[in-house]
């Protein structure tokens, strides 16, 4: 019986590594699918910015090209006549 014990133990221990390895294997994929997500949204965040600035330059560059309009002036409201 003691020649039969280690091998099962071995055995057990070899089972139980394969799962850990298992395990380990998995949070690694995780945690590189979650890496892989947040550099996609720092890149995309950062591709939106430049869009957004370069729109807001080009919206300012038109106001200033513009020729300036004179304020329109408010009608003046007349009582009516009885």
């Amino acid at each position: 019986m003691s020649k039969s014990s280690p091998s099962r133990m071995s055995a057990a221990r070899r089972n139980a590594e394969t799962i850990l390895s298992q395990s380990r294997k998995r949070q690694e994929s995780f945690k590189q699918e979650q890496q892989q997500a947040q550099d996609a949204m720092t890149l995309k965040t950062t591709r939106l910015r430049e869009l957004r600035l370069a729109k807001e330059a080009a919206d300012q560059e038109a106001a200033d090209a513009a020729p300036a309009t004179a304020p329109k002036r408010s009608k003046v409201r007349r009582p009516k006549q009885t």
